[in-house]
């Protein structure tokens, strides 16, 4: 499964370094937004709470210890004969227990270790999450640069037979039709590029959004038809590879902390035993104090054993719900396991596509530069219209604008079966940075 991954990190980081100054690259870009998107920063803080709250479950099997204190003043009323004493106390204790036998906390120790596991899973799927976030967002800006620079080069084409027609009207050569026609379609290009400056503004602000910079340059990529296909090509392989996604792990944590849970209610019907010690000190001050029996330090020490007899039937329901719970976790963990081999396979069978619909593009883009170049020949010639030169020149600027976007949404497909299967590290995105444009 590692066939993609063709550089380290440090590599790539090398590599994007010596690109242009003013551009990132993709793993630039995914480093700045680690540390500034706030979604994945609050997926961080989430762990840090996650993991806190698993390590309280230690608690229950280390020693507990308190120290108590107290101040009172007494006062005795004597009838025969008739007096008044009265006598201050000062107290304090300190105490300690050290649990010896209590299956309960036992479990729920264990609970905290898996639910520290389970938030390690949960932060690497927002890793991931995040890696899918700034790459659509940089293809995203990248394939609205392709579409404004297509719509612009069309516009210039489009201008020239405007003037070729209006020429060609004035000397009597061709209609005024010609000259509508090219001057429609050069406004409808101006919409265009009208609404794809606009694509590319909105692209951009959610790129900068993601990485908190301000108009984001991402590096321009070269040469991207040497993507290699998915290996190993068969999703099965995937789906195999799929038992150590986050979802899965996840769901198998959450089957293992149901059972715990009923490990724990079945605690309740088992007995407890501690090591307790205390130690006080007493002291009595006052006109009574000399008829009080004095004992100002007392020191204990022994074992507290407690076995449950009878709770209302609490404990057998209890362990009914816990045991109700397990079947569900185990569901849900098999549910999760059907949905991720769907995702794999669907995310699989997309990248395949996409490679195939590229190179049905490329060939379209040759075939259409060719009826292009055929229909320019005929208009000089006379055999063609103006408008099959406008046609002819709109297929091949909307091709070539499928081509740019078939071929980024390719190397986003790998990304996203990586992801799929779990898979996916930020080691990944190392490859894509071998075809950043020198």
């Amino acid at each position: 499964m590692n066939v993609l991954r063709l550089l380290p990190l440090t590599a790539a980081i090398g590599l994007a370094l010596a690109g242009p100054a003013r551009a990132d690259s993709l793993l630039q870009m995914y480093e700045a937004a680690r540390a500034y998107d706030a979604t994945w920063q609050s997926a961080k803080s989430q762990y840090d709470a996650n993991v806190a709250r698993a390590d309280q479950a230690r608690a229950g099997l280390l020693p507990q210890a308190a120290l108590s204190a107290g101040v009172s003043r007494s006062i005795i009323d004597v009838d025969n004969p008739p007096q008044d004493r009265a006598y201050g106390t000062q107290q304090a204790t300190i105490s300690a227990s050290q649990p010896l036998y209590r299956p309960a906390n036992l479990a729920t120790y264990r609970q905290g270790l898996r639910q520290a596991e389970l938030a390690g899973f949960q932060l690497t799927a927002a890793s991931q999450d995040l890696i899918i976030r700034v790459s659509q967002a940089y293809f995203d800006v990248l394939a609205a640069q392709d579409t404004l620079a297509f719509v612009r080069a069309q516009k210039q084409a489009t201008s020239e037979q405007l003037a070729s027609a209006k020429r060609n009207f004035e000397v009597g050569t061709s209609t005024i039709t010609d000259t509508r026609e090219a001057q429609a379609r050069y406004d409808l290009v101006m919409a265009q590029e009208i609404a794809a400056e606009n694509d590319l503004r909105v692209k951009r602000l959610a790129l900068d959004t993601l990485v908190g910079s301000n108009n984001s340059q991402p590096a321009p990529l070269g040469n991207i038809d040497t993507v290699p296909a998915p290996q190993p090509a068969n999703p099965e392989a995937w789906v195999a590879a799929a038992e150590t996604s986050p979802a899965i792990l996840q769901a198998r944590s959450a089957v293992d902390i149901a059972e715990l849970e009923t490990e724990k209610a079945r605690a309740g019907h088992k007995p407890t035993l501690d090591l307790t010690t205390s130690y006080g000190i007493t002291r009595n001050s006052g006109s009574a104090t000399a008829a009080l029996e004095n004992r100002p330090r007392i020191g204990s020490a022994g074992l507290a054993f407690n076995l449950p007899l009878f709770s209302g039937f609490a404990t057998q329901n209890r362990i009914r719900e816990t045991l109700a719970l397990e079947d569900k976790a185990r569901s849900d963990l098999e549910a999760t396991r059907r949905q991720v081999a769907q995702a794999v396979r669907t995310a699989y069978f997309g990248v395949v596509s996409g490679q195939n619909q590229v190179k049905a593009l490329e060939s379209a883009e040759a075939s259409s530069q060719s009826a292009l170049d055929a229909n320019r020949l005929g208009y000089q010639v006379g055999v063609r219209i103006n408008i099959d030169v406008l046609n002819a020149q709109s297929q091949l600027f909307q091709t070539k604008r499928d081509l740019s976007q078939a071929r980024y949404n390719v190397l986003l497909g790998h990304l996203k079966l990586r992801q799929a299967n779990g898979t996916l590290q930020p080691e990944d995105l190392a490859r894509l940075n071998l075809l950043l444009a020198p």
